[in-house]
């Protein structure tokens, strides 16, 4: 074994020391580099060969090489000077060649392979079988979709004789013969039955490599054909099969001469089989050009043309698609739609659009869930409205539910029949909204559509109209609503007739509207002509005691939407809700109650506090200390405020009164904080 001297710990270094550890012929003595540090130093301290920074410490031990890799030639200069005579000195230009040889084997050995993995992804993934073979006869590849076809394994036959794996395989015969066999019909041992083509592999230089095998599995076809060999029986088949058909189907031979008709086609067109039958595709049209003498000389389908057909110049909408058998046009066929049936189906369709927007309102009064005395108040009074014409104005908190009790008035109203039409108010901007609300005319403004379009006004005429929000809207627009309460007509956007509208008005709202006149940011007059019949529907807060029927309703819900299957709600969790102040009131609670129920494990059928979110299931029970300078206890109500304004404060004043940073502290709207803020004069 050569005993080898490695100076130079850098990339040639490195590379000649992983080389010679791969041979078993040559051993590393040393490795030596003025850089204790360098690559190469690493690797011999790791394999536990000895290192050095001066290369003179082992130039007259017992070296048959050096491998000079620093690339300095002063070095290998005074190596080549001072070295024993039978060492021999190989200079740092050629272990860098080395070193590049090396590399770019790598390189080419990691290339071969990713291309032999495409391959045999590509071979895997083909829907025929095939088998390789070298020249000995030695199975080297069995895809999986062979293995499937002869159900067993490569890693089973791979090396092993071909026999072995298919006793009654032609390849060794390829092999001798160096001959193709193609498309071979072959039963397996297996019972199996294929088509098979077997090539042998030759190389460019001539030589024999092997062969290989592809097969496709007939089997079902061939049991399929074998069953339907009676021509005349699929034949008659087929025309049953068109003749029972609502659609209007005609057939025509190569030459365009007509071959089947169903009574699909003669109920359209009036014409018989006596008419049609024999004669030439052009003896239906009253107007256009054929499509099966087009689709016979292009050899590709048409779709969706209008045309007139038979004596009565019954307007159709024709497909034709051609019937191409092993690569021959055999005729065409083709499809026949009457229009006036289209049409009819597109009125249908818009008919039932409009039931369904008709029926937009779905929710009604038993939808709505609270036994407390203050909702009871707000169900009676939104009934009360319901039965009148009067404009109802839904006043509370936000997530309160004021949009339930609009659609519940319009449902016991005597306009439920009729469209119930949704705006939300701050959803849109003014330009946007004026046009959204009263509609505009045609050329109005850049973008209008032709012939204009109807606002939600007229959309809503003889039904309901929900204005969400309306505290949200500019004066502009507060001042033509105001016009159009009055006069019940609008005048579109670009035009100038006014158009009279018969429309239920249901406004909303969580704004102060009487604080907003001060503050001159709502109409005085506005204000009057809509709080005729004003409804506040309560927080959660003030109806503390809805709470259980509101968190099993809730429940029931969530269970249908996440396909879950929780059953109730544990009495500690409730009572941990009940003592929250639930800011974002009902939709806070849905929000709480879903997510709970989303942790839950799906074998938990009680919602309990631990499934809770941190900021409810937190202990609350010294919340009211001191609600009082006398101590005295007050009603609950009082202290739910007394608390929620202190709460509110203390997070407002850690937040250096930055509203937007506190409201989202609190997990609230911005416009709800500013309502609380108003209310508890905390400003």
């Amino acid at each position: 074994m050569k005993q080898v001297l490695i100076v130079g710990g850098g990339k040639g270094g490195t590379a000649l020391f992983n080389l010679l550890q791969a041979t078993s012929r040559m051993s590393i003595k040393a490795v030596v580099d003025s850089d204790l540090n360098a690559p190469a130093i690493q690797l011999a301290k790791n394999a536990g060969i000895p290192v050095s920074a001066n290369w003179k410490d082992w130039i007259f031990e017992e070296i048959d090489i050096v491998l000079e890799a620093t690339g300095v030639e002063e070095v290998l200069d005074e190596i080549i000077d001072v070295r024993p005579r039978k060492t021999v000195v190989v200079p740092g230009a050629v272990a860098n060649i080395i070193s590049e040889l090396l590399y770019e084997k790598e390189y080419l050995v990691e290339k071969v392979k990713s291309q032999a993995n495409r391959l045999e992804l590509i071979l895997n993934h083909i829907h025929d079988g095939m088998i390789v073979i070298d020249k000995n006869e030695k199975v080297e590849l069995l895809n999986k979709r062979a293995e499937r076809i002869l159900n067993k394994n490569e890693s089973d036959y791979k090396g092993k004789h071909i026999f072995e794996l298919l006793p009654s395989s032609r390849l060794p015969n390829v092999l001798k013969s160096q001959r193709r066999e193609l498309n071979q019909k072959t039963i397996l041992d297996n019972g199996k039955k294929v088509i098979s083509t077997r090539i042998p592999i030759i190389s460019k230089t001539g030589d024999l490599v092997g062969a290989f095998a592809v097969f496709k599995d007939i089997t079902e076809v061939v049991k399929l054909a074998e069953e339907n060999t009676d021509l005349n029986e699929i034949k008659t088949m087929l025309e049953a099969i068109i003749k029972s058909s609502d659609e209007a189907i005609s057939v025509v031979d190569e030459k365009g001469n007509g071959l089947i008709i169903n009574p699909a086609y003669t109920r359209i067109t009036g014409l018989a089989e006596a008419d049609v039958i024999g004669k030439p595709a052009t003896v239906d049209i009253a107007e256009g050009e054929s499509m099966h003498l087009k689709v016979l000389e292009t050899r590709r389908a048409v779709r969706g043309v209008h045309m007139k057909v038979g004596p009565h110049n019954k307007e159709v909408i024709v497909n034709v698609a051609p019937i191409i058998v092993q690569g021959k046009i055999k005729g065409s066929v083709g499809v026949l739609h009457d229009v006036s049936e289209i049409q009819l189906l597109t009125k249908e369709l818009k008919r039932a659009r409009q039931i369904i927007r008709n029926l937009e309102a779905r929710y009604t009064f038993d939808d709505i869930i609270g036994t407390s005395s203050e909702m009871k108040l707000a169900l009676e009074q939104a009934k009360v409205g319901a039965k009148t014409p009067a404009i109802v104005l839904l006043r509370g908190e936000s997530g309160t539910g004021k949009e339930l009790f609009a659609h519940a008035i319009h449902n016991e109203s005597d306009r439920k029949h009729n469209k119930f039409i949704r705006v939300n108010c701050a959803a849109l901007s003014e330009s946007l909204l004026e046009s959204e609300l009263f509609g505009y005319e045609e050329g109005a403004f850049t973008g209008a559509k032709t012939g204009g379009k109807k606002g939600f006004f007229e959309e809503a005429n003889g039904g309901s109209i929900f204005l969400d929000e309306i505290g949200e809207l500019s004066l502009t627009m507060q001042a033509k609503l105001l016009r159009v309460l009055q006069e019940k007509e609008v005048v579109r956007v670009g035009g100038s007739t006014p158009i009279s509208i018969d429309v239920r008005v249901i406004a909303a709202t969580n704004v102060n509207l009487e604080k907003a006149i001060m503050n001159r940011s709502f109409r005085e007059d506005l204000y009057y002509r809509i709080n005729k019949l004003p409804i506040t529907v309560p927080a959660i807060k003030e109806r503390i005691s809805d709470l259980p029927e509101l968190i099993q309703h809730i429940i029931y819900k969530m269970n249908n939407e996440y396909g879950r299957d929780v059953e109730r709600i544990s009495m500690k969790a409730t009572e941990q809700l009940m003592k929250y102040h639930w800011p974002g009131n009902v939709r806070e609670l849905e929000n709480v109650v879903s997510r709970a129920m989303i942790f839950m494990d799906n074998t938990e059928k009680v919602l309990d506090v631990e499934h809770l979110p941190n900021t409810i299931s937190n202990k609350q029970e010294d919340a009211f200390v001191n609600v009082t300078a006398e101590g005295d206890i007050v009603k609950l109500q009082d202290a739910l405020d007394i608390y929620e304004k202190q709460y509110i404060n203390m997070v407002f004043q850690r937040c250096n009164k930055n509203k937007t940073k506190t409201a989202k502290e609190l997990q609230i709207s911005v416009r709800n904080l500013y309502y609380k803020l108003d209310k508890y004069n905390l400003e």
